[in-house]
């Protein structure tokens, strides 16, 4: 129930309509019966400042961001999270202090770690878009043995590369094409796509590699989630790798936002429930 007391949070993107956040969010203040509304905005780029200033004003509690304002809201926030400095993107503001934080590899790295340490492991990042620099930069936090970032665009691989270098937190850090993906796969323990390869609408795309290159040690997550088993998790499985669904992701980095507004700990075996009924997930 709204009531003159209720504390509201969401999501400020464009577009916003097809966002599984607003179910997730609701569940868990529900579960904990808390008195938040977790509410998408439909924010035009032009707009982005006044909607900041506005939600200020408005005492907004929280917003998460996403696509196309991750960098540009950046200018309109008093602080930042020093890896979301790093990264160059945020997704998650808190208006008590103005702060902007990057959750999307905290999300990645817990999903991970429900199966396997990062620590120690040779680990191989495929794509050198948004959603792979923030990865790599909380992967390099986490005392890897060493991070392969591969891409189509060599440059672009050897720029992210370079930054998480420049960052101090490890020196280990190589990038290479794509191309030779197999290579690596056949050394690492951890395969990371971030790629859009065989995200819907284009289920039948190819697999970034095939289960002849993978092992049964390897830990493969497709950061897609829709569909849930991707081309390249169906591979994983018939290799006997370990597969890491995308829907993960999604989840703990909602569950660090949550955390990050309301200081409580997130529930998420009620934010996992709902979101698989919202995407009708059987498994």
């Amino acid at each position: 129930m709204i009531s003159g007391s209720t504390k509201i949070v969401g999501l400020i993107g464009h577009p916003v309509e097809h966002s599984f956040s607003p179910p997730m969010h609701n569940a868990a203040f529900g579960e904990l019966e808390m008195d938040y509304a977790y509410i998408p905005f439909n924010v035009y780029p032009e707009n982005l400042k006044s909607a900041i200033l506005g939600a200020k004003s408005l005492n907004i509690k929280g917003f998460n961001v996403t696509i196309p304002h991750k960098i540009n809201v950046m200018k309109y926030l008093d602080k930042l999270d020093p890896i979301a400095e790093l990264i160059g993107a945020v997704n998650t503001i808190d208006f008590k202090e103005m702060k902007g934080y990057n959750t999307d590899g905290i999300g990645c790295i817990r999903a991970i770690e429900e199966v396997t340490s990062i620590k120690d492991k040779n680990v191989v990042v495929a794509g050198a878009g948004g959603a792979s620099r923030a990865i790599s930069f909380y992967l390099a936090r986490e005392n890897p043995q060493s991070i392969a970032i591969l891409n189509r665009n060599m440059n672009k691989a050897k720029s992210l590369a370079e930054d998480v270098k420049n960052s101090k937190l490890m020196d280990n850090v190589n990038f290479d094409s794509t191309d030779k993906i197999a290579g690596y796969v056949s050394d690492a323990d951890i395969l990371i796509d971030t790629t859009p390869v065989g995200m819907s609408p284009h289920i039948n795309d190819e697999a970034i590699v095939k289960a002849e290159d993978m092992h049964s040690d390897l830990v493969v997550n497709d950061i897609v989630y829709n569909p849930n088993e991707t081309v390249l998790l169906s591979e994983a499985i018939n290799a006997g790798a370990t597969p890491v669904y995308g829907i993960k992701m999604l989840l703990y980095q909602g569950a660090e936002s949550f955390e990050i507004w309301t200081g409580k700990k997130a529930p998420v075996e009620v934010m996992e429930k709902t979101l698989r009924k919202t995407l009708d997930l059987s498994r």
